[in-house]
């Protein structure tokens, strides 16, 4: 005789079969995401790809903005100087040494500049209004980014005007 065999119930083997069929779909929807060797290195890359061009430019404003600080401050000292004078060309004078000494002061900021100073409206008398204008140009190197497009360097002007006092002695004259 032969030994009888059950049979599983035919919703069982149903269930079972759903349950395969469904794993297996959810596996091939499921990413794959494997080994990620590698992964790290290429994140790296793109941060590097687009951070340093981002770091240099912001370097290049930090410059930018420092010398136009350095222009606008030598600028203000050189007219301050130059409408306590006497004369205008004692005025031209000490606008002149008052801007080159502010500019030494920052001479990483500019690797070339000037500093030109107009006494057209210096007062000749005591009691006329004057005042003495004073223009600052400072070339700042951004050569040392190695940013493409950037340009090697940039001139940047500041021009400050200073009111000379109107009852100060004029010539040494002492009135």
């Amino acid at each position: 005789m032969r030994p009888h065999r059950s049979r599983a119930h035919p919703a069982h083997t149903s269930r079972q079969r759903i349950a395969r069929m469904a794993r297996a779909l959810a596996a091939r929807a499921a990413p794959q995401w494997g080994d990620d060797r590698g992964s790290f290195t290429l994140e790296a890359l793109v941060c590097l790809v687009v951070l340093v061009p981002f770091l240099c430019l912001f370097a290049a404003y930090g410059l930018a903005g420092l010398g136009d600080s350095t222009a606008a401050n030598a600028a203000a000292a050189a007219a301050r100087a130059a409408s306590q004078a006497d004369a205008p060309e004692g005025a031209a004078a000490a606008g002149q040494q008052a801007g080159n000494s502010s500019l030494a002061q920052s001479s990483r900021t500019c690797s070339s500049s000037s500093v030109q100073v107009d006494t057209s409206n210096f007062p000749s008398q005591v009691g006329e209004q004057g005042q003495v204008t004073v223009t600052v140009t400072c070339t700042v190197p951004l050569s040392q980014l190695t940013v493409p497009g950037l340009p090697g360097s940039k001139t940047l002007k500041a021009t400050r005007t200073s009111y000379v006092d109107r009852f100060a002695a004029r010539d040494g004259s002492g009135e």
